[in-house]
């Protein structure tokens, strides 16, 4: 379905989907807000939360064999299938588990530039500073070259051609985002795969999906890269878990293991059951999701649906904070406003917008927007997780502006009328 401009949920979905997650339209105090920075975190969805309270408030290790403590470990075991074959869209391979997405995108890099013969190693500037700093560490450690593929300001991506340009037969390891936590450009991942494995057929490749895959269905046998991570506190889910997906050729890599674990498991220690039970709430909603618009019966296929029609309802979204209408003018029409990075058709788009208005500092139009009940962030070169980043897009920042699918047009337009009264205040 490429609906150019997206199309929206019917009303009544919309307003149910809502009521399914925490302080959507009120904070914790019960102010009235519009959260509108979902890619630094999403907005919490309810059964997410709860399922992991109530695995927490169970004593039972699961790794013993008694009647709860089973039941934990079935929980543990499910979630591990159902994330690898929903989330990561994929049957072979292994998962691992740390604290965070950034912990897993480290560890992925490490397996590789320690243990793959090569004198170099490629990676995007647009990368989040997990992906980036990983490469550029391990990098520095494994006396490789740091080869780094520069970005195009027009689009806010990076071209296939350009990534598999600096790909050669000594090269190691290629990693490339899947779309653009700033601009939310989404990857050719596809094209740059194939490219990049022209030049060299048994490359390594990773990609960060944490931006994405809130969005958009993965499907990593389909891409063929190596290695994918998401953080489920930007999936609707909570904080504290980050998971990857790796290939069996990273799987069977030398990795840190108990000895008499089998070579593809990477859990060390007790797993938590309230993480993956967390997670298996999120893929039921997206799967309810799906059966709004399918009478398929099998989960994956809603799974897959459901994230369809959450891209389509968000390409919407993103159609109307762009365009508006005559009554509500949006971004592209606002004089004074300034959108960044707004070369790329929106079916290669999540929703985000980089923005700029005119004559204020990104820092103090983000206060005066939080003044007005409207959370967004600031993406500008005086932070860690942004300098290189919105450099490499000829910027100096730029105000990130990222809702979630449950948003409503009423939603968007009110935005847009916060924004227009900045611009003339």
């Amino acid at each position: 379905m490429d609906y150019e401009k997206g199309l929206l949920f019917d009303a009544d979905l919309q307003k149910a989907l809502i009521e399914k997650f925490y302080y959507a339209d009120l904070d914790q105090t019960g102010a009235k807000r519009l959260f509108f920075d979902n890619s630094g975190g999403s907005l919490r969805l309810k059964a997410a939360v709860e399922a992991k309270a109530q695995a927490e408030m169970l004593p039972d290790c699961p790794e013993r064999f008694h009647k709860q403590a089973l039941e934990l470990n079935d929980v543990v075991q499910a979630g591990t299938r159902d994330i690898l074959s929903y989330v990561f869209g994929t049957e072979k391979g292994a998962l691992m588990t740390e604290l965070t997405a950034s912990q897993t995108m480290f560890h992925m890099v490490e397996l590789i530039l320690e243990n793959i013969p090569g004198t170099n190693a490629v990676v995007s500037v647009l990368e989040h500073p997990s992906s980036f700093d990983a490469v550029a560490y391990f990098c520095k450690k494994t006396g490789k070259e740091l080869r780094v593929i520069p970005a195009d300001p027009a689009t806010g991506a990076v071209d296939p051609d350009t990534a598999a340009s600096l790909v050669d037969e000594n090269t190691c390891l290629l990693s490339v985002m899947s779309a653009s936590n700033v601009t939310g450009a989404i990857m050719d991942m596809e094209a740059i795969v194939r490219k990049a494995r022209q030049k060299k057929s048994d490359l390594y490749i990773l990609t960060d999906a944490v931006q994405h895959a809130p969005h958009c269905a993965l499907d990593m046998e389909l891409l063929g890269v190596d290695g994918a991570n998401i953080a489920p506190y930007k999936f609707f889910g909570v904080r504290g878990c980050g998971f990857a997906w790796v290939s069996d050729r990273v799987a069977q890599l030398p990795h840190r293991k108990l000895l008499k674990k089998d070579p593809e498991v990477f859990a060390l220690g007790t797993p938590t059951p309230g993480n993956f039970a967390s997670m298996q709430a999120v893929i039921d909603y997206v799967c309810q999701i799906g059966a709004h618009f399918s009478r398929e019966t099998d989960r994956r296929s809603l799974y897959r649906i459901g994230m369809e029609r959450i891209h389509l309802q968000e390409r919407a979204l993103l159609y109307r904070m762009l365009e508006g209408t005559d009554e509500m003018p949006g971004l592209r029409h606002i004089p004074g406003v300034h959108v960044y990075a707004d070369g790329l058709e929106l079916i290669h788009r999540d929703l985000i917008a980089a923005i700029g208005i005119q004559g204020m500092e990104v820092s103090d139009a983000v206060k005066e927007y939080e003044k007005r009940g409207v959370i967004v962030c600031d993406r500008s070169n005086r932070s860690m997780y942004a300098k290189r980043i919105v450099e490499a897009l000829g910027l100096t920042g730029a105000i990130r502006v990222s809702p979630l699918h449950c948003h409503a047009v009423a939603d968007i337009d009110r935005f847009l009328m916060v924004t227009r009264e900045l611009v003339q205040k």
